[in-house]
């Protein structure tokens, strides 16, 4: 459980995506505190074709960032398939051999194994570990011996701040990119439509899945033939994704769950810093290093003025990463929810 002292507020670390070791300098160049990466292989939720780190990519990007303070953490947060955990081992195993500073689990079994295997191992449990209130944490801590936790983006800022106040684990949250509205570990909407889940297969919209149909002037977007958009000629196309799809609801066509758009915390992030949040995460290990290098300098930038006392969010911080935003517009999604 946390202090109720008045410690001055530490600066939390800026966590950046790297989906290449391109992007992994870049992230260190412009000011990243740590990158995180994933393998070649099911063991990371963001296996995508010409994306990822081979061992010898991973072992040049942990020299790089490692020689210049920085430090590299390890996404092994797909869960393990029956009959195949060896490989899920073998890469917990090849990241401690690497000297990792971390390494991001979902999987209970294999945040058991880690512990009992490397136990100077530094276990994170990652967003797809789904840990939304602090015993489920404290849980995670007392069981493997967890050093940090990735909270889902649903939760309140008075909620993280509650979560933060009743353990001693690091607090992780998700500063800026795409935002999802369900609760991550548990979502079945992608299951359900194409038998793929984000938990094995790390995406929400499987590409094999997707087909743009243009269409009397228009461009219709399916998933798996379930329609989940349309576009008029001219009109900004989003990547279909079933939880921020139009549908008619009630006679209205309309974004019934959730509007294309990013998460983007420059306007509280003082409040983050008071809380005592450890560190601020960056999604996006699909994007380039262009995307990389631009969010991360401002970043950057924004954190180490929030730790002054006239913190103000510049008006080009929020130009540059509404370019960079989906659908080019920003929300502070579940952190502020100004009904209640």
């Amino acid at each position: 459980m946390r202090s109720s002292g008045k410690e001055a507020p530490q600066r939390p670390e800026l966590l950046c995506p790297a989906g290449n070791l391109a992007a992994l300098k870049v992230a260190i160049d412009n000011g990243a505190d740590a990158v995180y990466v994933g393998f070649k292989n099911p063991t990371n939720a963001r296996n995508f074709a010409g994306l990822n780190f081979t061992n010898e990519q991973i072992s040049a990007g942990i020299r790089y960032a490692q020689s210049r303070g920085r430090q590299v953490h390890i996404a092994i947060n797909t869960f393990a398939q029956a009959g195949r955990v060896s490989e899920w081992r073998a890469s917990i195993d090849k990241a401690a051999e690497m000297g990792a500073d971390a390494v991001l689990l979902a999987d209970m079994g294999l945040l058991s194994y880690a512990a009992a295997r490397h136990p100077a191992l530094k276990l994170h449990l990652s967003v797809q570990g789904s840990a939304t209130n602090f015993e489920a944490i404290n849980f995670a801590y007392e069981m493997f011996g967890i050093k940090r936790a990735v909270l889902p983006r649903v939760l309140t800022l008075a909620q993280i701040e509650q979560v933060i106040q009743n353990t001693s684990v690091e607090i992780e949250t998700f500063g800026f990119g795409s935002l999802c509205v369900m609760v991550e570990g548990r979502c079945i909407l992608s299951s359900y439509a194409t038998g793929q889940s984000p938990n094995t297969h790390g995406v929400c919209s499987p590409a094999a899945f997707v087909r743009w149909e243009p269409q009397n002037g228009r461009m219709n977007a399916r998933l798996n033939g379930i329609m989940i958009d349309h576009f008029e000629e001219g009109e900004r196309a989003g990547y279909p994704t079933l939880c921020k799809g139009r549908f008619n609801a009630q006679g209205e066509d309309y974004y019934a769950l959730e509007e294309p758009t990013s998460l983007n915390v420059l306007a509280i992030l003082p409040e983050l810093v008071r809380m005592g949040v450890r560190s601020i995460k960056i999604e996006g290990r699909q994007r380039g290093p262009a995307y990389v290098g631009e969010v991360t300098r401002i970043l950057r930038a924004a954190i180490d003025a929030a730790m002054k006392a006239d913190y103000t969010v510049k008006p080009m911080w929020s130009e540059v990463l509404d370019k960079m935003s989906e659908g080019q517009q920003h929300t502070l999604g579940a952190y502020s929810r100004p009904w209640k």
